[in-house]
């Protein structure tokens, strides 16, 4: 259930009549701390942890026991017992520990240990596949980059957030300053059609001009509804946008407003800057990341060429204390050896084709990708640039039409204008501080734009 925000949450500012303004500034700590959104950008970063916990779990040691036994017609065939335990370790070498206690009468005689059991302590060596990279070690890398990339993941979620959010609030903000323009025009409207109807009663103006008066009232009624409809509708669109420490939606007070879009803002900001944190964009760092986990990919099917040779050599001891002493290749000791490799590596040989074709794939699609970017970029510095310059032009505007309309109001109450050129006036003035209102809006808008385009958002 939606519900109604509590003001001091959001550290408005207190005015007059019960209003309270909330700021910019405040908006965007709410968004970030409580928006759905940021909150899946902060888990997103836990998917990565998660994975890298993930493949740390091939190198846990391993616990292990085998039992088996037969007994037919009254003979004890065997009794075989093994338990032991097997440590990977990041260097590709496999240590282990094992106790063997075996017995029967009929029990294969390589199987024959002492009465009191055997121990061994030994190790496995991959000598040639496995001797750099395995399936194990990959994973891990490839989830320590995995991590990484999450992050840049998480900080390109928040950069879009700021830049929806940003759009939203200043155009929340310049339909509510449109309201009150045309407030004050529909206030200008009514007094005048007051002052046009007593004037005619008094048989100063023709009935004409009463009629005049009105359909510019009518006029400027309809055009205000249609601005508070917009300006429903915005504020409807914001309150998506504000969430509660519960996870609740939340709406904002009739009473709450924007900042006044027209206050002055100076943005500090360097374009060649901008074009340098390009290269550390987060759609480009992942797809660096991408890139180096393909790498790892193609190492690991590069060591499949290789043969496999395994080396197994264990202690053999009745007790702890024998292992100290026990000679190395001499006495006491279990050997083993395992080499296989394909004749033709067709399967390999492929696999590492295909590893390398998709990194190929990736580094064409990351320059693309940067091209994009810094095109976009280019966009968007030049968007602002000229929004700017707008915004300069048209308050120029607006001072001119603001001193025509007094000029106009001057000759009106001499007696050297008329109704008409006055209501001109008049409306021509509040088209344009509804546009000026806008192209403010657009400015900050366009200046957000700017920074996802490098990059950056709410941290920066």
């Amino acid at each position: 259930m939606r519900r109604i925000i509590l003001l001091l949450a959001f550290g408005l500012s207190h005015l007059a009549h019960g209003q309270e303004m909330l700021s910019y500034d405040n908006y965007l700590t709410w968004v970030r701390a409580f928006h759905p959104v940021a909150k899946q950008a902060d888990i997103t970063v836990e998917f990565g942890e998660l994975e890298l916990r993930a493949s740390r779990g091939g190198f846990d040691p391993r616990l292990y026991g085998d039992y088996e036994a037969k007994r037919f017609k009254n003979t004890n065939y065997f009794d075989k017992r093994e338990g032991g335990i097997v440590i990977p370790t990041m260097a590709g070498v496999e240590l282990k520990g094992l106790v063997e206690y075996n017995t029967g009468t009929l029990l294969n005689p390589e199987l024959e240990v002492p009465e009191d059991g055997l121990a061994a302590f030994g190790a496995s060596f991959n000598l040639g596949q496995g001797l750099l990279i395995d399936k194990r070690r990959a994973a891990l890398r490839q989830a320590q980059v995995y991590v990484e990339s999450t992050k840049a993941e998480r900080v390109q979620i928040l950069n879009d957030l700021f830049l929806e959010s940003t759009e939203t609030y200043w155009a929340w903000a310049a339909d509510y300053q449109n309201v009150k323009v045309l407030e004050g025009g529909v206030k200008l409207a009514e007094e005048r059609f007051q002052m046009v109807k007593e004037s005619y009663i008094q048989g100063d103006f023709p009935a004409i001009d009463t009629v005049e008066a009105y359909t510019q009232l009518m006029d400027r009624t309809y055009r205000l509804q249609t601005a508070k409809i917009q300006f429903f509708k915005s504020t409807q669109f914001l309150n998506t946008f504000l969430w509660d420490e519960n996870n609740e939606p939340v709406d904002l007070l009739e009473s709450v407003f924007p900042e006044n879009v027209l206050d002055l803002t100076v943005f500090d900001y360097n374009k060649e800057s901008m074009r340098e944190y390009i290269f550390q964009h987060p759609e480009l760092q992942m797809t660096d990341f991408a890139i180096e986990s393909l790498q790892i990919d193609r190492r690991y099917k590069a060591n499949m060429l290789l043969p496999v040779l395994k080396v197994n050599y264990n202690f053999l001891v009745e007790n702890i204390n024998d292992f100290q002493v026990s000679p190395f290749l001499e006495n006491n000791y279990k050997l083993g050896a395992t080499f296989s490799m394909p004749l033709f590596l067709r399967g390999e040989r492929g696999d590492l084709g295909l590893a390398k074709a998709k990194i190929n794939f990736k580094t064409y699609e990351r320059d693309l990708k940067l091209l994009k970017l810094t095109t976009k970029l280019e966009s968007e510095i030049y968007n602002f640039e000229t929004v700017e310059q707008q915004l300069g032009v048209y308050t120029n505007n607006v001072n001119g039409l603001q001193k025509l309309l007094k000029g106009e109001m001057t000759r009106f109450e001499i007696g050297e204008s008329s109704l008409f050129l006055v209501n001109a006036r008049e409306v021509s003035l509040i088209s344009a501080q509804t546009t000026l209102n806008d192209l403010a809006a657009k400015r900050k808008s366009a200046y957000a734009k700017m920074l996802n385009a490098a990059g950056l958002g709410f941290d920066n």
